[in-house]
């Protein structure tokens, strides 16, 4: 028997409230491409290759969303063949999620107004490092490391779900200053973004996945 408590439902819910912020407008270019009204602002990149950006779309939304569940402890202890056939999902959704991200940052020819030379850089490497994170929690699951697996898991939705913090971080910019953040600034919130996300992953891994006797070994050498 699965049992969700509040505590479970609020933190689901409030993790697929933030992953909403930046997939509306994600949402309306995906209609838009498919033949819709067009709802948000034209982007010629888009119209020109619209095949990496639907698949970095669709693949992102299906990774924050249904890795939400992963962390609901009633799924993994109540329902653990649920658990594994969401992973599933959320592995292959963020495979395509990192590489369609990839392919976008390599491919297109982006502003300098809208991708300096460190954000391309950040771009790439993270990408890469959320791959190989994925493939790696695959492994460790498969050899029944949870923890490694979990921590994996933790590190590549940090990365994924920085469009999320990304969006915050450059609505809040545009209401204190009231212009959006172009050129340096966005590069430099664009990262920031990534560094709080995998500060906090990071946060999560010591203090609820890491197993207790690592924890209190720590605590003792402080």
């Amino acid at each position: 028997m699965m049992i969700l408590s509040r505590r479970e439902w609020g933190l689901f819910l409030a993790i697929v409230v933030y992953s909403l912020i930046p997939t509306f407008g994600g949402l309306f270019r995906v209609l838009e491409l498919a033949g819709g009204p067009s709802i948000v602002p034209e982007n010629p990149r888009a119209l020109a290759d619209p095949v990496p950006i639907i698949l970095h779309i669709v693949g992102s939304f299906l990774f924050c969303i249904a890795g939400a569940l992963q962390f609901l402890p009633g799924i993994r202890h109540y329902r653990p063949a649920m658990h594994r056939g969401i992973g599933c999902v959320v592995a292959v959704a963020g495979c395509v999620s990192a590489a369609s991200g990839l392919w976008m940052t390599v491919a297109f020819d982006f502003p300098a107004a809208l991708q300096g030379t460190i954000l391309f850089f950040v771009r790439i490497n993270l990408g890469v490092l959320m791959l190989c994170l994925i493939i790696w929690a695959i492994l460790a699951s498969r050899s029944g490391n949870i923890f490694r697996h979990s921590a994996s898991m933790v590190r590549a939705y940090a990365i994924g779900q920085g469009a999320s913090t990304q969006a915050l971080f450059g609505i809040g910019w545009m209401v204190i200053a009231g212009t959006e953040p172009a050129g340096s600034l966005r590069d430099g919130l664009m990262v920031g973004s990534w560094a709080v996300n995998m500060l906090i992953a990071e946060v999560v891994i010591g203090k609820l996945l890491r197993p207790k006797r690592f924890r209190a070994a720590g605590h003792s050498r402080a």
